[in-house]
Order: C-alpha cells, then sequence, then structure tokens
C-alpha cells in the first residue's frame, strides 16, 4: 500500500483536469484512482459525501475535495514554475461562476431547457476578455504559465469543442493559439493519462513517482 495522497479523478472533468497538472507540476505523490461516475466509490462517497470528482484524501485522512483548493494545497507544498505568482482569483471565480453558468447551458442545452446560442455568445464574451489579457503576455498573468491558466484551460477546451469549427472562426487568434500550446504541452498529455476505474485491491497507480 502507497502512504501517499489519494486522488479521486475522472479523465475527462475539467475540475479533475486542472487538480491534476497542479498536482504534477508540484511534484507530489500522488495515488490515482479514475472513477467510474456511474458507480462511483463508497471509499470516495465516505470520505467526500457530495460524492464528485475531485477528491483529494491526506495521509493523515484530511480531505479537500474543491479543485481550486487542491491545486493551492499542492502548490503551498512545493511551487517550482512559481504557479502562485499567477493565481489571479478573480479571473478563477469568473471561470468557475459566470462562464461555467454559460458553458453548461451551451453544451447541455435539453438539460437545462436553455437556447445554448444565447449561452454560447455570453461565454463568448468572457473569453473576449481573456483575449484581450493575452496581447498584453503570453499567458493569462504573464508569458509563462501559472495558475490562472490552468485553473481556466480546461474550461475553455470544453467550450471549444462543442463546435470547433465556430469557435475558430471567432476573432480569438491569442486565446486560441494559447489554448493549441497548453493542449499540446507534455503537462497536459501526463495530466490526460488513461486509467482504468479503480477497484479495491487495484495495484496504486502514481501521478508522480514517489522518490
Amino acid at each position: 500500500m502507497s502512504d501517499a495522497p489519494i486522488l479521486y479523478s475522472f479523465r475527462r472533468c475539467p475540475y479533475a483536469m486542472r487538480a491534476r497538472m497542479a498536482l504534477i507540476v508540484s511534484g507530489t505523490p500522488v495515488e490515482l484512482r479514475e472513477v467510474a461516475l456511474r458507480g462511483k466509490p463508497a471509499e470516495m462517497i465516505a470520505a467526500s459525501p457530495k460524492a464528485t470528482v475531485p477528491v483529494l484524501v491526506l495521509a493523515d485522512g484530511e480531505v479537500i475535495d474543491e479543485s481550486i483548493d487542491i491545486m493551492r494545497w499542492t502548490l503551498t507544498q512545493n511551487d517550482p514554475e512559481d504557479w502562485l505568482v499567477g493565481d489571479d482569483a478573480a479571473l478563477i471565480a469568473a471561470n468557475d461562476g459566470a462562464f461555467k453558468h454559460h458553458l453548461d447551458r451551451y453544451k447541455y442545452p435539453d438539460r437545462h431547457c436553455t437556447d445554448p446560442i444565447e449561452h454560447r455568445d455570453s461565454g463568448l464574451a468572457i473569453l473576449h476578455g481573456l483575449e484581450a489579457r493575452l496581447g498584453a503576455h503570453a499567458n493569462l498573468c504573464r508569458d509563462t504559465p501559472a495558475l490562472a491558466d490552468i485553473a481556466i484551460m480546461p474550461f475553455v477546451r470544453q467550450f471549444a469543442a462543442v463546435d470547433q469549427g465556430w469557435f475558430y472562426r471567432q476573432p480569438l487568434p491569442q486565446l486560441q493559439a494559447w489554448l493549441a500550446r497548453h493542449t499540446s504541452s507534455a503537462l497536459f498529455d501526463q495530466a490526460m493519462l488513461r486509467v482504468k476505474p479503480w477497484a479495491p485491491g487495484d495495484a496504486p497507480v502514481m501521478l508522480n513517482p514517489i522518490s
């Protein structure tokens, strides 16, 4: 058995993506437990009754079950690329609030009984704000990636994927290039490792090796 923290995750969830990326860049050894959303493990639900990924269970039993808190926790342990310098709390809150609201109603209009074009256009207005920021730097807070980029990128990726043809016709050249750089990075590739859903008794799958 590993004494490393345990991360319950789902590969395609944007919240889980950003948590995994921060854990990887910090070098924190973590046991990765992929979750099947139709059969969430009892161990995860016992740790966090809200039963949404990601959930990080520390060795002492402490539970962190908000993705942005996982990011900040692991970077507080070790931040080799100074990501916390780019922790723009207001920008991240706007992404997790207004932008996520419009993204969900654009991507899943039947579920929400909404007009997808209305919410697509509202999301686009927020993306124009990111485009303006990227006119000053290669990333949202500075030239090199930081916490805000990784916290927001998975949601922009999801928005772009709803209708890629439409997205890439929009006048967002800086944002489109920013998204391409992040989704083609070695860090993103490592974070998107494919593993089978975890079951009790499985050998640990480590997100970072224990040194």
